[in-house]
């Protein structure tokens, strides 16, 4: 008989066995559900809840099973339904009625709130890490091709010249606004749900203050109905993890597009490329490819815990059993994403060559050309019209902007100087954007500088598991 089987007389149909059972994945939360439990444990003994002697011994074999599990020792059966049924059966197993005293004063409903809570703050720490060492990889690049210049793009066409080192650091600063979201989810998770029991608390003298700080939480939760009902942090953790995809699936466009043949501009390591079971010549960017497909998978998570919980009353519903695996699937492979793309961010070599041939089209200077003139006094959409006409008439005539005299440009634009006709050499005008965010080389380098102090000292201040 099941464990909450006491008011029932048949026993459960075997198709719902399979349909209602959650250890197949939630297995994973084992050592979480036994570190709150040697917790609560903990505290029971300490009020006098349960003999503190059968308290210790209940630690004792909570550390036994974890270390059974641990060496992959521990049978795991479908009619036990979840992790905690399975480690509260080991107990009793071992100790019989002295260890069925561990579930005083607590519900499986505040216990998945715990261990979801438990687990999800050791992997934001870990997610932190991998994005910060993501963010190196792609700092170490920078520093690496900084005064490599390419054109930059809007609506993918050719807009202006900037510095490949200013396109990275793009995601650089995309990266870290992802720490950051993540950093503040996780004062949010860390919040103590245990001793909400089912929904209302408990009548047994409990110390939920005593777990909470056994356990590192921030604080306990203040209502008990919420407290087992609410996964706002676990949505909100996988809304992050979905913001993140989309800025790695906007660096895995760029990059599948400058690995294309006719942009040129990058070459993958082989190890992180695939070729063709039919082409021989072909070297696909697979990782790149792969995760921006990966991306909608974790949109799918998102949207699979939105549309779970939008309709549930107060408080616990059977419903929130299908969280886990959207979370974990999340995390999984937003994990797996942070793991494989340093490396072959790092395997990366620029073709500067290529880029630079592509930046200098002198049609890039164009809006250089438009400011100078606002530089003589001429209001901006003057200017702006001026440099379009004249634009046009280079194509018209078959000519580079960077090809026209003085006098022949003045015949379009009466206000141009001598200094006019010079300002169509890619580095010249990188070289002029020195302002702070710019893609000048000074300006460019202090982003550099700022990221490798700011990453230097986030290395130790990371959140631990």
């Amino acid at each position: 008989m099941a464990l909450w089987g006491g008011r029932f007389e048949a026993e459960t149909n075997e198709y719902l066995k399979q349909f209602s059972e959650s250890i197949s994945y939630d297995k994973r939360l084992y050592a979480w559900d036994i570190a709150g439990s040697k917790a609560h444990v903990t505290m029971l003994g300490a009020q006098r809840i349960i003999p503190e002697a059968t308290a210790r011994t209940i630690i004792a074999e909570l550390d036994a099973i974890k270390a059974r599990i641990d060496r992959g020792e521990f049978e795991f059966k479908i009619e036990l339904e979840d992790i905690h049924m399975h480690i509260e059966s080991a107990l009793i197993d071992k100790l019989g009625a002295e260890g069925a005293r561990v579930h005083s004063a607590r519900s499986r409903n505040d216990q998945v709130a715990l261990d979801i809570r438990l687990y999800l703050r050791d992997e934001i720490g870990q997610l932190i890490r991998l994005l910060r060492a993501f963010q190196r990889a792609l700092l170490e690049q920078a520093e690496a091709n900084a005064e490599v210049i390419m054109p930059g793009f809007t609506h993918l066409q050719h807009a202006q010249v900037v510095l490949f080192a200013h396109h990275l650091l793009a995601y650089v600063e995309m990266f870290s606004r992802d720490a950051e979201r993540l950093e503040e989810c996780r004062r949010r998770v860390n919040v103590m749900p245990l001793g909400s029991g089912a929904l209302a608390g408990s009548t047994l003298p409990i110390d939920r203050e005593m777990v909470c700080r056994l356990l590192n939480f921030d604080r306990v939760t203040r209502n008990s109905m919420d407290a087992v009902a609410d996964r706002d942090f676990a949505i909100e953790l996988v809304a992050d993890l979905a913001m993140f995809a989309m800025h790695v699936s906007r660096l895995s466009e760029d990059l599948i597009l400058w690995c294309s043949q006719e942009f040129a501009f990058v070459e993958l390591g082989d190890a992180f490329c695939t070729g063709s079971s039919l082409m021989p010549q072909k070297k696909n960017p697979d990782v790149a490819e792969l995760s921006r497909g990966k991306t909608a998978r974790v949109y799918g998570a998102l949207t699979a815990l939105l549309t779970l919980c939008k309709g549930l009353p107060l408080t616990y519903n059977r419903d929130l059993q299908e969280d886990k695996e959207q979370i974990f699937d999340a995390l999984d492979t937003v994990k797996m994403i942070l793991k494989i793309y340093p490396p072959m961010i790092a395997s990366m070599k620029p073709n500067a060559g290529r880029m630079a041939a592509a930046a200098a089209d002198p049609a890039l200077m164009a809006t250089d050309l438009a400011e100078k003139l606002v530089e003589l006094g001429v209001p901006f959409r003057t200017a702006h019209h001026r440099v379009g006409a004249l634009v046009k008439y280079c194509r018209e005539q078959g000519r580079a902007l960077d090809g026209l005299e003085l006098a022949e440009m003045r015949s379009v634009i009466p206000e141009a100087t001598a200094e006019c006709t010079r300002l169509f050499d890619p580095r010249g005008s990188v070289a002029k954007r020195e302002i702070v965010g710019g893609t000048g080389f000074q300006a460019v380098k202090a982003q550099i500088d700022f990221w490798k102090k700011q990453l230097a000292a986030e290395v130790g201040s990371c959140p631990a598991n």
